[in-house]
């Protein structure tokens, strides 16, 4: 049980929780940071206790969690870029994550939400807000073409908040039907399976010829990783929200649309930006409120957290179709 130690801390019951593609890389891929470490970043709670100091929050206060933790003393942060801080980190990495009952986190790090926004929902809020962050790295205008690369848990998320940033037409991209079956449910107007057909040859004939404004990479596969430069019209731009745990190779081809068709290139990391946890959170929860990002259909399991060594290994060996995995550990 985690005990208040600092006057800004704040005790929270974890109500729901869900499964990250990081979680599953650093199970399969990576290994833990540190031995024994609890994971799990992606949650909703109930606010259980609270330090002297705390104001923003009370005993009984619903909450969203945001994960990240930055110093506060590097260059970055003393300008207030925290998503650029030099030891940011996020729960679950060195600090105990949300694959528990109880979590406490500093103060500012828990985002009240309404009573018409549920716990499972609330669970999205980070990984909705990592998308958002993302966006407004670009100059995505209202009547934009979108191209989103993976149609998983950040790739159904893109698609939607694209059409909230007012994007005229989403394209979506995948090598699995039933996840681009879900991407049409969410609002794509077009999909494509790169096993069947060249995105090449179709991508011009849903974008007035041209290619798109922008283009998404929420795979973090090291192959869509090198592809994606090609899919933009010239003077377009590309966002990588996905992370390739592996090295990318670029084929001249591609890389060459960098330099030809004078694209614009955006990094986007994390979730935060100031006045911290920052906008994307709020922005996040008064959409998913009012039901213009729908994230219900993204659940394909919901489980209690004994059944969480079975299921990462099922999503690792790949057993069965998997959307967003969510935990409810009261269960």
């Amino acid at each position: 049980m985690p005990v208040i130690e600092k006057p800004d801390e704040v005790l929270l019951k974890v109500k729901a929780v869900g499964v990250c593609g990081s979680d599953i890389s650093r199970y399969s891929k990576l290994g833990p940071y540190i031995s024994g470490m609890t994971w799990g970043h992606e949650f909703s709670g109930e606010v259980i206790d609270t330090g002297s100091e705390v104001t923003n929050v009370k005993k009984g206060d619903r909450i969203a969690g945001c994960p990240a933790l930055y110093c506060g003393e590097c260059e970055y942060c003393k300008k207030s870029e925290f998503a650029r801080c030099e030891k940011l980190t996020v729960i679950g990495a060195r600090h105990p994550g949300a694959y528990a009952e109880y979590i406490k986190l500093p103060s500012e790090n828990v985002v009240k939400i309404p009573d018409e926004l549920d716990y499972e929902a609330a669970a999205f809020v980070e990984p909705s807000a990592v998308v958002v962050h993302g966006y407004y790295h670009t100059n995505l205008q209202a009547g934009d073409d979108v191209v989103v690369v993976g149609a998983g848990n950040i790739g159904l998320l893109s698609i939607q908040w694209a059409k909230v940033f007012g994007a005229r037409r989403v394209i979506v991209i995948d090598i699995d039907d039933a996840k681009l079956k879900e991407a049409k449910e969410l609002g794509a107007d077009f999909t494509i399976n790169s096993l069947k057909e060249n995105p090449l040859d179709v991508i011009p004939a849903y974008t007035d010829g041209l290619g798109a404004d922008l283009v998404v990479e929420a795979a973090g596969s090291p192959i869509t990783s090198a592809q994606v430069f090609a899919y933009a019209k010239k003077g377009g731009g590309v966002v990588f929200l996905g992370i390739p745990y592996a090295d990318i190779s670029i084929e001249r081809f591609y890389f060459e649309k960098i330099v030809r068709s004078e694209l614009t290139i955006w990094g986007s990391w994390n979730a935060i930006s100031a006045p911290f946890p920052g906008k994307e959170w709020q922005t996040t929860v008064h959409f998913l409120a009012n039901g213009q990002i729908r994230v219900k259909p993204m659940i394909s399991h919901r489980l209690s957290l004994q059944k969480g060594p079975q299921i990462f290994e099922d999503i690792y060996h790949k057993k069965e179709f998997f959307g967003k995995v969510m935990f409810f550990p009261e269960n």
